[in-house]
């Protein structure tokens, strides 16, 4: 049995996420997994190194499967990017150790959340960025970013109220950047929960328009998922990178 790496990047915007789900055709997984099975010649099932939510992106999701096909990975990556919707798209297809998980050996992710921060239009680049045209004060994002850092229970800050997993993660770095009329929020860690990313997105953002103290971010570690800031919208997350 061989074990294959995906490296690929998506266009969320008209899909329900990563998961396959039954009855739907709609899923990241699930487009692979049809098609690599329509190459192959046999049923496939493609693990992913972590499940966007609907309507999330990523530049670099990292996939691996198992097939019995002799197929060398060159043809595999061909045939892919002539099945695949134009908003999917491999980087490169590679044979690895049959060890190699997708998912279980990520050692760390960063995901980038994009706000467009002004009332000018942003028509080319509005299925990638979450509009909102109030004035943030950077500063104090980055205040309360830095007390993010670290180890600790992020259960505020996951979006599954049932988590029975531990809700432990460290993060290693939070840039908050602005570039013109765009705000950048750049998270690394070991690890996110389910929302993780986008609730600390809202988080800052919500001490950016005043209604949050920085100092106030500790208090948030082991509390209830209502404590923490809103949902941000899902368009303006991007999974960026997956390091092994």
């Amino acid at each position: 049995m061989r074990n294959l790496r995906l490296d690929l990047c998506y266009d969320g915007t008209r899909y329900r996420g990563w998961q396959r789900l039954p009855n739907r055709e709609d899923t990241i997984q699930g487009k692979l997994e049809t098609a690599l099975s329509r190459i192959l010649g046999e049923p496939i099932e493609v693990s992913g190194s972590g499940r966007t939510d609907a309507g999330v992106h990523a530049r670099g999701q990292v996939a691996n499967f198992h097939c019995e096909s002799a197929m060398p990975p060159e043809e595999i990556l061909q045939n892919l990017r002539r099945y695949l919707p134009e908003d999917i798209g491999i980087y490169s297809c590679k044979e690895v150790s049959p060890r190699f998980h997708a998912r279980l050996n990520a050692r760390e992710k960063t995901y980038c959340y994009r706000i467009w921060n002004s009332d000018a239009p942003c028509v080319f680049e509005r299925r990638f960025v979450a509009v909102m045209s109030e004035k943030l004060d950077m500063e104090a994002m980055k205040q309360a970013a830095g007390l993010l850092l670290g180890k600790h229970d992020f259960s505020a800050f996951c979006g599954n109220n049932k988590m029975k997993k531990s809700t432990v993660r460290e993060l290693y770095a939070i840039e908050i950047s602005r570039r013109g009329e765009e705000i950048q929020l750049r998270f690394t860690g070991n690890g996110f929960l389910y929302n993780m990313v986008r609730i600390m997105a809202g988080t800052l953002i919500e001490v950016g328009r005043g209604q949050r103290r920085p100092e106030d971010i500790p208090d948030l570690f082991g509390g209830k998922r209502e404590q923490a800031g809103f949902l941000a919208p899902a368009q303006g997350l991007c999974l960026e990178e997956v390091v092994y």
